[in-house]
């Protein structure tokens, strides 16, 4: 008889797990609040007009091949991915530095701008080669027991953690330049954290994009999402939006399955949670039943910042970079701003997609979907984002036009979305508007963040940025792979191993 399983919430996280078991003989069912699936990895459509909620580019494409390959699928059967080689634009406040996955063009650039620093990139790329060989069995590993920091993987690991350094710290060993510095550690701000308190083993977020690319999906990233959820009814599994968990169905310490919105009892083998993580412990599960998770913990856990996103539908086509980076004139103070005093920015640092410029399927001809995104701080601030939205929206704007070649959007805007930090809390469900989950200090990685066999209750597993390995698209989809491996090993079940050889990205570059 196949096992039943319930997976909470259709983000990349759960859609990944569902593909994964689906293919392996489970019965599926996947409950989505919302009415549509993705989660924070979904689309904005508006009038014709196409926006990703949140990830904006795919980088390591090849994890989805794996995963797609372990399901017995070909990713790019679903996918047409297009690859960015020049990566992004950087705005600093007397110079642009165009970045590209092209080294012998990275290297000039970087010679233009910063004379004498080219030496210092070579190093970066060849011993961060070494430093992510050895870190990426960790982040495909389970680690929710001390004893897994004995396993020869992390003893292998442990001289590239970079332990006791900061992600700037590891970065000024490579330059001497300070915004050369900034543009290979901004990568922090996908963790929601500061390039000043980022562990040091997180150069290889932009080590990972320099090394294997960034992709633009054809329609956007949200359809990654899309093609996971195909996969998963492909195998017979059910996807139920609009329909939404209140409550894990909990007997002592053992998960019997879910209770729904509409009072409805399903019962489960086994219980995926996908959702925000403080978010679900602290309404699917009743006060008094968590120690470890108790929502007074939680409230003292640490947490990445916020993001305000504006997404526009513009009556003009921008042959702009696809993506565009303006640092604030101070950008420690920026970072300090929203990840320490919790104050608005007087001087943001904003992320301009133009995807259009690449994409021609997400706004109508002569037409552009720009999403643009600032860092603030998250709920903990305690700011009323309903008093100042307005204001902080036109600062955003004003920003943009002044010191980037998007002089005049404000003239052709046609229609136009705001997604504050109280949006995604009370909206996205996002626990105190934290976007980017739980912090990564070192304090809440590995065996100190919620485990991927949930510890506090049994037959129940987390996948998504809530648990190890930890946030962003590459790593929420290993959560998924380690949980599933997991599942299947206390099931004496194997494995679908994807195939070593297998180099589909052959197609894409």
């Amino acid at each position: 008889m196949r096992k039943r399983v319930t997976v909470i919430g259709a983000g990349p996280g759960g859609l990944a797990a569902a593909m994964l078991l689906a293919s392996h003989g489970y019965e599926i069912d996947v409950y989505e609040k919302q009415s549509y699936v993705g989660g924070r990895n979904s689309a904005i459509k508006m009038d014709g007009y196409t926006f990703d909620m949140g990830p904006t580019f795919l980088s390591m494409p090849h994890i989805v091949e794996e995963m797609f390959e372990a399901s017995g699928r070909n990713a790019h059967d679903y996918l047409d991915l297009k690859r960015l080689h020049m990566m992004y634009e950087l705005v600093f406040n007397d110079k642009n530095v165009r970045m590209s996955d092209n080294t012998v063009k990275m290297k000039v650039e970087i010679e233009k701008h910063f004379p004498g620093n080219g030496e210092g990139y070579d190093r970066f790329m060849n011993e961060t080669a070494v430093k992510m060989d050895a870190l990426t069995p960790l982040l495909q590993s389970q680690m929710d027991r001390f004893h897994h920091y004995l396993s020869p993987s992390v003893f292998r690991a442990l001289p590239h953690l970079s332990l006791g350094k900061s992600l700037y710290d590891v970065l000024s060993t490579y330059f001497s330049a300070e915004q050369l510095k900034l543009a290979f550690t901004f990568q922090s701000k996908y963790l929601g954290m500061s390039p000043w308190e980022c562990p040091g083993a997180f150069s290889i977020l932009s080590y990972m994009e320099h090394a294997y690319g960034i992709y633009h999906p054809i329609g956007g990233v949200n359809q990654l999402s899309e093609a996971m959820a195909k996969v998963v009814k492909e195998y017979g599994g059910r996807i139920h939006v609009n329909c939404g968990v209140k409550k894990l169905w909990i007997e002592g310490r053992q998960v019997k399955g879910v209770i729904l919105e509409d009072g409805k009892k399903v019962p489960s083998d086994d219980v995926v949670i996908n959702g925000d993580f403080a978010h679900a412990m602290t309404h699917l599960v009743d006060e008094g039943i968590l120690k470890k998770y108790e929502k007074k913990k939680l409230e003292n856990k640490k947490y990445s910042c916020s993001t305000f996103m504006i997404y526009l539908g513009v009556n003009k086509k921008y042959d702009l970079p696809h993506h565009t980076i303006i640092f604030a004139d101070d950008y420690k103070k920026n970072v300090e701003e929203i990840t320490k005093t919790l104050t608005l920015p007087n001087d943001p640092s904003i992320y301009i997609q133009n995807a259009s410029v690449t994409d021609p399927t997400l706004a109508p001809e002569g037409k552009s979907a720009l999403y643009i995104l600032a860092p603030v701080p998250n709920n903990f601030s305690g700011i009323e984002w309903d008093e100042i939205k307005g204001q902080f929206r036109d600062l955003v704007l004003k920003t943009v036009q002044e010191r980037t070649e998007f002089k005049d959007i404000a003239d052709y805007i046609e229609v136009e979305q705001i997604l504050s930090p109280k949006e995604w809390e009370e909206d996205v469900y996002v626990y105190k508007g934290a976007t980017f989950n739980l912090g990564h200090q070192l304090s809440q990685m590995m065996v100190l963040r919620p485990h991927n066999r949930f510890e506090e209750l049994d037959d129940c597993w987390l996948v998504g940025g809530g648990t190890h390995p930890g946030s962003g698209l590459p790593t929420i989809l290993e959560s998924a792979r380690i949980t599933t491996k997991a599942m299947l090993k206390r099931d004496a079940k194997p494995f679908n191993q994807p195939m070593q050889t297998t180099n589909q990205l052959e197609r894409v570059l």
